[in-house]
């Protein structure tokens, strides 16, 4: 056995067959891609006699996991993974860390590099791959879909909270705006609400450092994010909200890779990671953020007031475009506090229209970017269009946090659209007069009767709604246009250089199940991946693969592939072409409800990122209800079909998978598992060329088990 910090055997065959690998395989979405990288390195390691077992962390969760005993015994392991893969339990060990792409693609050339490869030690950050360009970018961008990721749920637990509690137990009050009796149900409801919002912003904080710095970064950044969003800790009347906790983020995990870098003598190591950084990382960015950046957003705060101060007496449209504009902005930020805490301090006064104004603006913003997800269906992921939903009805409500994920994830394409439809919604209201007589806005003021001038108040919602949608749509349709001569890719819905992956150090695969989860329905492909996409889920019905019937139309695959969906010869010459005649071979089964709308789903989903996975294969899929049940269709093409495939070659084998919307499970997953680890064997491949007719191409398929 070799000691674990020690340089691994190299050398004859005698000492090669002693060397002992692991490796550990991961992809955004953890299917197709996370089980073919975990075969090839399998495969190259048998053939030069060397023992290796591979972890593979899949949407299915981790499947043959390392324990402790394989780490000890471990010569080095490597890493092929578009998202991060927590590597404390390797500490002492060579670590060679890769895109997935490397371990399909060169998976001898890795075993090589992974003898030289640097051993990890504690609290090191894991080493990326040499990638090219934009090494930089791609950290921060992972770190940004990291924390968006982890905020997501409090945005929507704590919204939704509030807006129930306003809603059946609220009741509007001059002096108080929308009030819910103390002591009663609904103001528990309410309060708990306001936890989940209270903790959005630290943890928005807090999982952007985790993703750069590790675990010695959470603790900094969520303190940070706190400190960012409480105002009077630095005598400001506003936090500085979800932007300055992304700040806050960034400089927390920035903070701690320097430190780590810090010389300091041994019997100190063991200690850095849980007491010393985190502690001197918390104290030098809070008192930072208190005395050097909390000054100038008190200082923003406050020459704000005194400039809206002296407009109360210009044009109603020019003034209800700039309240639009601020409030749209950051949303509970110095700038959205601004112009909020002013329109209401002048209802004492006796002036509600400036307050009108504001209210008209504040539910643009969620409305607008649940909008975008339901006109542009293909720019979002499934777990994108139901935050979507989410914001659609915390916007009815006044509560604006509701398109905070949307911000922060795409603030280049979102915040504009937002203060442009804000701008409209209050220039509008402005202009017909529209008048609040409570400290909030929404819909929901005018159902209860805060607002006069009630039409034209939804006129200016609407309006303000509908320019804020089209403009988020259109932008990030421009943005993934631009990308799409590099590498098409989706993250957040929109596709892009870089892999906007939701996977900081311990997100995915070290948060393990619900949070593997939750990736895999959020990131459709990556930059080194782009065939990697969510996979439909569900199980078959109790009938599934019963119209297969007896004899040779048995169903292999668990029944979801039948003698009625193989064709041994693809007609077509194009992808599209290709899918359709595709689509047309499972609708033989009675199960497509919508040949259309299957197609346009599954071209939609070759937009977000080819599914080409390269060794002369294609898995198109689709997650749509125009098919009852479960199917699966395989199609043989001589001369190869243009796929987009990552290694340059045609697809001669095409799987098609669909599955409805509404089906649950994950026996699919399974079987997409067992599918990609078998194609990567040649001889497989080999045989089902060259099966004669469909049902030689079953039997070969029943090898997958």
């Amino acid at each position: 056995m070799t000691s674990p910090a020690g340089p691994p055997p190299t050398g004859g065959g005698s000492e090669q067959q002693r060397l002992k690998l692991l490796a550990v395989t991961a992809c955004p979405t953890g299917i197709a891609h996370t089980y073919m990288a975990a075969e090839k390195l399998a495969q190259a390691a048998a053939s030069r006699g060397i023992d290796m077992k591979v972890e593979t962390q899949g949407s299915i969760g981790a499947e043959n996991a390392l324990d402790d005993n394989d780490v000890s015994n471990a010569d080095g392991v490597i890493i092929a993974a578009d998202k991060d893969v927590d590597l404390s339990r390797f500490v002492g060990k060579r670590v060679l860390t890769v895109g997935v792409a490397e371990g399909i693609h060169h998976p001898e050339q890795l075993i090589e590099r992974v003898r030289s490869a640097p051993v990890h030690t504690a609290g090191a950050a894991p080493a990326a791959s040499a990638a090219g360009g934009g090494k930089e970018r791609s950290v921060a961008y992972k770190a940004l879909m990291n924390g968006v990721s982890y905020m997501i749920p409090f945005v929507v637990v704590g919204g939704l909270l509030i807006a129930i509690s306003l809603s059946l137990g609220g009741h509007t009050d001059p002096s108080g705006g929308l009030v819910i009796p103390k002591d009663s149900f609904w103001m528990d409801i309410n309060n708990i609400g306001v936890i989940g919002f209270t903790l959005m912003v630290p943890i928005l904080s807090g999982y952007i450092a985790y993703a750069i710095g590790d675990r010695p970064a959470l603790v900094p950044g969520m303190i940070g994010g706190w400190i960012a969003n409480t105002g009077d800790l630095y005598d400001s009347k506003a936090g500085a909200g979800f932007i300055g906790a992304i700040v806050t983020g960034f400089l927390a995990g920035y903070l701690v890779l320097w430190i780590k870098k810090v010389k300091v003598p041994k019997f100190v190591q063991p200690i850095m990671p849980i007491i010393v950084i985190p502690i001197v990382a918390t104290t030098a960015l809070g008192l930072f953020f208190i005395y050097v950046i909390g000054k100038p957003i008190s200082w923003v705060f406050e020459h704000l007031t005194d400039w809206l101060s002296g407009m109360t007496g210009t044009s109603a449209i020019l003034l209800g475009g700039i309240l639009g504009l601020m409030i749209a902005f950051d949303m509970g930020g110095p700038v959205n506090k601004t112009a909020f805490l002013f329109g209401t301090g002048l209802i004492a006064t006796g002036n509600q229209t400036v307050m009108g104004m504001c209210a008209a603006a504040i539910p643009v913003m969620p409305l607008g970017q649940g909008l975008a997800t339901l006109i542009r269906r293909r720019l979002y992921t499934e777990q994108e269009r139901e935050t979507g939903l989410a914001a659609l009805f915390m916007g009815c409500f006044g509560i604006s946090e509701g398109a905070i994920p949307f911000a922060a994830a795409r603030p280049a394409q979102v915040i504009p659209a937002n203060m442009l439809g804000g701008a409209v919604a209050g220039a509008i209201a402005g202009v017909a007069g529209v008048e609040d007589a409570v400290p909030h806005g929404g819909p929901i003021v005018a159902v209860l009767g805060a607002v006069s001038g009630v039409p034209m108040f939804f006129v200016a919602v609407l309006i303000g709604t509908a320019v804020t949608g089209l403009t988020t749509v259109t932008l990030v349709d421009v943005s993934e246009r631009r990308r799409k001569g590099a590498a098409p890719v989706a993250g957040l819905g929109v596709a892009g250089p870089l892999e906007p992956a939701l996977v900081g150090v311990g997100a995915g695969a070290a948060a393990g199940g619900a949070a593997g989860a939750v990736v895999a329905q959020r990131i459709v492909a990556s930059s080194s991946a782009p065939a990697a996409e969510t996979a439909p889920t569900g199980t078959p019905s109790a009938g599934a693969g019963a119209d297969a019937g007896a004899g040779t139309n048995t169903g292999v695959l668990s029944g979801y592939l039948t003698e009625q969906t193989v064709k041994v010869a693809l007609d077509a010459r194009d992808k599209e072409a290709a899918i359709r005649e595709m689509a047309e071979l499972l609708a033989r089964t009675g199960k497509v409800a919508d040949l259309d709308e299957l197609v346009a789903t599954a071209l939609r989903r070759e937009e977000q990122g080819s599914t080409g996975l390269g060794e002369e294969i294609a898995i198109p899929h689709a997650k749509t209800d125009a098919v009852t049940a479960p199917v699966v269709g395989f199609a043989r093409s001589a001369e190869g079909v243009e796929w987009g495939s990552l290694d340059g070659t045609k697809a001669r084998l095409v799987f098609m998978i669909s599955v409805p919307e509404a089906a649950a499970g994950d026996e699919h997953l399974r079987i997409l598992a067992l599918l990609s680890r078998k194609l990567m064997d040649p001889g497989f491949r080999e045989r089902l060329i060259a099966a004669p007719d469909e049902g030689a191409v079953l039997e070969v398929l029943s090898e997958v088990r």
